[in-house]
C-alpha cells in the first residue's frame, strides 16, 4: 500500500529520522550519564559522531564503488563502532532509568527483609523465654506458690516487651508491604514477568534493553540506507519521465499543427 504511495520516500526518510533521533537522543544522554563530569563536551561529542555515522552510511552507499578499499573498509569499521557505541549509550540510558524506578522499590524491600527477619527472631525468643520460664516453674515444688509466682514475675516484662515490640514490627511490616505495592506499580509488569518466568527483575528488564538496542540503531541505519535507496530510484526514474512528458508534449503539438493544416486547407 504504502509503496505505491507518490510521498513513500518521504514515509522512509520520516521513519529515518524518527528513529535515528531518538536513538541519538537516548545514546547521548546515556553516554553523558557515564562521563557526567564533562556531560556538555559529552553530549557536543557524541551527537556529532551520531550526525556523521548516518552521513557515513548514506555516503557508503552512495559511493561503495567509487572509493578506494582502505577508505572504504575504515568507513564500514568506524560506522559499525558507532552502533556499538550508540547501543552501550542506549543501554545505558535504559538501565539508569530502570534504577532510578527501583531505588524506591529496592530500598523498601531491603527493610522489609529486615523487619521480617528481626519478627521471626522476637518471635522464636519469646518461644524460647517461655519454654524456659516453664521449665524454671517446673523445676519449683508445687507448694512454692510464692516462689512460682515471683518467677513468673520477673519473666513477665521481658515477655511483654517482646509482644510490644512484635506488635510494632507487625505494624511497620504491614506499612511497609503497602509502599511496597505502591512504589512496586512502575515495575510491575517486569515483576509479573520475573514471576512468569521464575527469575528476577533484574534478568527481565536486561533482556528487554538487549532487544530493543539490537533492532534500536541498527534499524535506524538500515532506514537511511534505504531513504537513499528511494531518492536514487527517483533520481533514476526522473529522466525516464520527463523523456515521457516530452513525447506527449510532441505528440500533442504534432496533433494541434496537423489539425491547423486541415483546417487552413478548408478554408482555402
Amino acid at each position: 500500500m504504502f509503496e505505491q504511495s507518490k510521498s513513500f520516500n518521504k514515509l522512509v526518510g520520516f521513519s529515518a529520522l524518527s528513529i535515528a533521533g531518538s536513538a541519538a537522543f537516548f545514546s547521548v544522554f546515556g553516554l553523558s550519564k557515564l562521563f557526567a563530569g564533562a556531560q556538555f563536551a559529552v553530549i557536543i561529542m557524541a551527537g556529532s559522531l551520531e550526525f556523521g555515522k548516518l552521513v557515513a552510511a548514506s555516503f557508503l552507499y552512495r559511493y561503495w564503488d567509487k572509493i578506494n578499499v582502505a577508505h572504504r573498509t575504515y568507513m564500514t569499521i568506524a560506522t559499525v563502532t558507532l552502533v556499538l557505541i550508540t547501543s552501550a549509550g542506549i543501554f545505558g540510558f535504559l538501565s539508569n532509568a530502570y534504577q532510578g524506578a527501583t531505588v524506591g522499590f529496592e530500598k523498601e524491600s531491603t527493610a522489609l527483609i529486615y523487619k521480617q527477619d528481626r519478627l521471626d527472631q522476637l518471635e522464636e525468643d519469646k518461644v524460647y523465654l517461655k519454654e524456659e520460664l516453664d521449665a524454671a516453674v517446673k523445676e519449683l515444688p508445687e507448694n512454692y506458690r510464692t516462689a512460682r509466682r515471683k518467677l513468673r514475675e520477673e519473666y513477665q516484662p521481658q515477655i511483654s516487651k517482646m509482644n510490644n515490640d512484635i506488635i510494632v514490627l507487625k505494624g511497620e511490616i504491614g506499612d511497609l508491604k503497602i509502599a511496597l505495592v505502591e512504589t512496586g506499580v512502575e515495575v510491575g509488569p517486569a515483576i509479573y514477568l520475573a514471576r512468569i518466568f521464575e527469575t528476577d527483575v533484574d534478568s527481565v528488564v536486561k533482556f528487554f534493553i538487549f532487544v530493543l538496542i539490537f533492532v534500536f540503531d541498527p534499524m535506524a541505519v538500515l532506514f537511511v540506507i534505504s531513504y537513499n535507496v528511494t531518492l536514487l530510484d527517483e533520481e533514476e526514474e526522473e529522466p525516464t519521465k520527463k523523456k515521457e512528458k516530452n513525447k506527449k508534449e510532441n505528440l500533442g503539438g504534432s496533433y494541434r499543427r496537423e489539425i491547423a493544416k486541415k483546417y487552413n486547407a478548408t478554408l482555402d
